[in-house]
């Protein structure tokens, strides 16, 4: 997902690197350093490392506790260990006396000798036979170990390379240099455009770009990766402000209005072909699973075969359809489908339309009708993600008519640019709900900022999980 964007984050993040390196050249203001350039997307790898270790660090106490729980009851019944010590008491023993001299050795060998003939006998002809061939054997061991370490030491320091490092060269500045709007004035001239060829809404990309902009003049760098770690973060939190849009769960208003004994009316909107009727086949599915009882309306009563496809999706989940002959009046069609709900205790209605442009007045008036007749909850906007800044346009338009309560992206998985999925909220200040994910009913997700934000931040090619919270 959203590839092109990782793109152009990444690259504002190099230019401005060779810009100050470059400078600083001119300046005899530079010096190499030993160690690794950090790639722009290994500091999300490493805060979730962070994370990671906060979360083993805080389970360590319990570990701790059982162990000294076990050393004491080891201590209470050492008397009956003794007696009973043979195979594993010389492990112990070896382990506890590792630093004491030889000889302390070899007489606590010679006490066990007399206490346990029988044991000392087995291990006495062991070591009496590894002894005719000890010269050759240690020799043997010294190059098998030497061999041993050498090679999980490169392996290891290859692994951390690999993850967390780029083999480039780490440069740092003989005397500080201040990030100023000289340096970054064609930089992020470059990243708007970039932005906006990524079909982000024109006062998205300049919020990205004042706010990026606000957060780097005047810091102060002492090494090439304080650049890539500055430019990194202030992306991330520009873009962080973008997609936060506030505003309750479907979820949590369905909720809500159970609590009432009503059920929760939501009214969709758009135009054709974004994928309207199978979002609500998805949406019946995803609630259903959640134990809600939908209901669904075919409040689209003019286009050929509408009835027919929203029945296939009812029928393929398991969820009533109410439906009224083709031609009919569809806000009959909604209120039937709500009284239907309120009179059988269902939780969700969910009301399919007539998909219309935002620039067909008939079809506006006539969304505004079934709006003031079932008197939906929420109103929302299913816009097709690959459309980029035309969803955006689009949700505008249709916000001014009839005032969206949320959207609902189809095809983000599919999406590289992420122009749509970046935009639409903050430019009608509604939340995203949910994203389309794939073909299957299971494929949608509750929109989730900080997932969000991951998925722009991550590595490309990482794996996207959609049922990840």
């Amino acid at each position: 997902m959203f590839e092109s964007l990782k793109k152009k984050f990444s690259r504002t993040s190099d230019k401005l690197e060779e810009e100050l390196i470059e400078e600083a050249q001119e300046e005899n203001n530079l010096e190499e350093e030993s160690g690794k350039k950090f790639s722009f997307f290994s500091f999300g790898r490493k805060d979730k490392k962070e994370e990671d270790s906060k979360s083993d660090v805080a389970e360590i106490p319990q570990e701790v506790e059982s162990i000294q729980e076990t050393d004491t009851s080891d201590d209470e019944t050492s008397d009956d260990k003794d007696e009973k010590s043979g195979f594993w008491s010389f492990g112990k023993k070896s382990s506890d006396n590792k630093e004491e001299p030889q000889e302390e050795e070899e007489s606590a060998e010679e006490i066990q000798e007399e206490e346990e003939p029988k044991k000392s006998h087995f291990w006495s002809r062991n070591k009496e036979e590894d002894t005719e061939e000890s010269e050759d054997a240690d020799e043997k061991t010294e190059e098998k170990k030497s061999r041993f370490w050498s090679r999980n030491k490169d392996n290891d320091s290859s692994e951390e390379n690999d993850e967390d490092e780029e083999p480039s060269g780490m440069f740092s500045f003989i005397t500080a240099k201040t990030i100023s709007e000289k340096h970054l004035e064609d930089i992020l001239w470059e990243l708007e455009m970039g932005l906006l060829e990524g079909d982000v809404a024109m006062e998205v990309a300049s919020a990205v770009v004042d706010s990026v902009k606000d957060d780097l003049v005047g810091r102060k760098i002492k090494r090439s990766n304080d650049i890539t770690e500055y430019t990194y973060n202030a992306l991330r939190n520009a873009v962080a402000e973008i997609i936060d849009i506030p505003g309750k769960s479907m979820t949590e208003m369905i909720e809500a209005k159970k609590a009432q004994g009503e059920p929760l009316v939501v009214m969709f909107v758009g135009i054709n072909g974004t994928g309207k009727t199978t979002t609500i086949g998805k949406l019946a599915n995803y609630y259903l699973k959640k134990g809600y009882t939908p209901v669904i309306a075919a409040a689209d009563t003019f286009r050929a075969g509408a009835i027919e496809q929203v029945n296939y999706h009812a029928d393929k989940v398991g969820v009533k359809l109410i439906k009224h002959q083709k031609g009919s009046d569809p806000a009959a069609v909604a209120f039937d489908a709500v009284e239907h709900a309120k009179a059988q205790g269902k939780e969700l209605v969910l009301i399919d339309t007539a998909g219309r442009m935002q620039t067909n007045t008939n079809l506006m008036d006539e969304m505004k009708k079934i709006k003031r007749v079932a008197k939906p909850d929420l109103v929302v906007f299913v816009g097709d993600a690959l459309t980029g800044n035309d969803a955006t346009q689009q949700a505008s338009k249709f916000n001014e008519a009839i005032d969206l309560d949320g959207v609902i992206l189809t095809k983000a998985d599919a999406d590289s640019k992420g122009g749509a999925s970046l935009s639409i909220g903050y430019v009608i200040k509604k939340p995203i709900l949910f994203l389309g994910m794939g073909q299957g009913y299971d494929d949608i997700k509750e929109y989730d900022a900080d997932w969000m934000l991951n998925q722009l931040f991550s590595e490309s090619g990482e794996e996207v999980n959609i049922n990840e919270a």
